[in-house]
């Protein structure tokens, strides 16, 4: 079973709208095309510093069984360094400083991350691994600007819809009972606690509104950003709890003061194993998502090893045992043969490019349009943010 308080890290990307610049909601100004990949890769320097989520880079301190820094380290002779981080905001606070060699991002922060000019261009070819991972994580909006890949798809899963089977009847096929259908769920719908979510309703309002012409839910006009946070105004009065801390939403779906809502596949793999009644489903409308992405800093001094940690942790051993620990799909389909679950990739959908195709990862929303639209601005995440704050109330 996997380690799940490693998982309630992932998305509380909550972007203070008292400090947030304008480079770090990706409008900066900053020549990222100045940033070069490398060309070729010389001797270790011996050392990289690495920033990450929880469970991403674990030595055994946390778990005696649990380690693969040991292994990179005697392979690469890279003495690492770890810190984690809680959010994406934390992370791209930290890394803008150059302190870190490598990051972990989430779709939240990579493009933040890039426009900032903090993180490089990567030179696939010098990391064999690259070549195996799952096509339908690359060359992506979250980890490709201008056809330059910034980063290595690391591990990636979709925010499910979770119900209580004892109390949610019929089994729900659509996101319906935790908006337009949430009255009847009165006090125990629960929402992922971040700005992020709004794309939960932009996507929601695609297959119900046609008429307002979404075709990105990181992408929103004002007609289609002020529709998505008036669905999420009528949503407020149904929610018993926002959550972030995927561990207290499972216990709140045992005890059940929430009975439908936004989950991961861990936490309902969690919920299950307590004999919580619960079913999940990818509803029919899709689904938002996350595929993280390793990064290296602009200001790394130790490229050379950050290159073979970028290498190492998508090897097929290393990408496993992360992917099993932290609870989500490797990007390595090499992986899945190394499980200890042998099961692991089937419950997660590795692999599964028809289901993978139903998510929208997460994406920093930023006033150039990201779905190609160039007669408009779009809603930037300093916007959502504030938008978010006034929706909670």
């Amino acid at each position: 079973m996997t380690k799940i308080s490693t998982r309630a890290r992932v998305a509380a990307a909550l972007c203070a709208a008292a400090t947030l610049t304008l480079a770090a909601c990706g409008t900066s100004t900053t020549d990222k095309n100045a940033n070069q990949a490398l060309t070729s890769l010389g001797p270790s320097e011996g050392q990289v510093s690495i920033l990450a989520w929880p469970g991403y880079v674990e030595d055994g301190s946390n778990d005696p069984k649990v380690n693969w820094v040991s292994d990179f380290e005697k392979q690469s002779g890279c003495k690492v360094e770890a810190k984690t981080f809680g959010t994406s905001d934390e992370a791209v606070t930290l890394m803008r400083s150059g302190q870190y060699d490598v990051v972990s991002a989430s779709g939240d922060a990579s493009l933040r991350l890039i426009e900032g000019g903090a993180v490089d261009p990567i030179n696939t070819s010098l990391i064999p691994n690259y070549a195996d991972i799952y096509p339908f994580l690359k060359d992506k909006a979250w980890n490709t600007v201008d056809g330059k890949n910034y980063g290595v798809p690391h591990g990636w899963g979709a925010n499910l819809l979770m119900y209580r089977t004892d109390v949610v009847k019929p089994a729900p096929t659509s996101w319906s009972p935790v908006f337009d259908g949430a009255s009847q769920y009165k006090g125990k719908v629960t929402a992922y606690d971040s700005p992020i979510y709004i794309a939960d309703a932009a996507v929601y309002l695609m297959a119900h509104k046609p008429e307002l012409g979404i075709k990105n839910p990181y992408a929103l006009d004002d007609k289609q950003f002020q529709a998505a946070v008036d669905l999420l105004k009528q949503q407020r009065q149904n929610v018993g709890e926002y959550w972030s801390d995927v561990v207290k939403e499972v216990q709140a779906f045992g005890n059940g003061s929430s009975v439908v809502g936004t989950t991961w596949q861990v936490g309902a793999n969690t919920a299950e194993a307590n004999k919580t009644p619960v079913g999940t489903v990818l509803p029919s409308e899709g689904a938002t998502g996350w595929s993280d992405t390793w990064m290296v800093s602009s200001k790394s001094k130790n490229k050379n090893c950050a290159y073979k940690w970028l290498d190492y942790i998508v090897s097929p051993k290393a990408n496993a045992q992360v992917a099993e620990y932290f609870g989500e799909s490797p990007a390595n389909p090499k992986a899945c043969a190394e499980m200890t679950d042998k099961q692991h990739c089937t419950t997660y959908h590795s692999g599964d490019a028809a289901y993978a195709s139903k998510i929208w990862y997460w994406t920093t929303p930023i006033a150039k349009c990201l779905d190609g639209r160039t007669d408009v601005k779009c809603k930037d995440y300093s916007q959502w943010t504030n938008a978010w704050t006034e929706i909670k109330g």
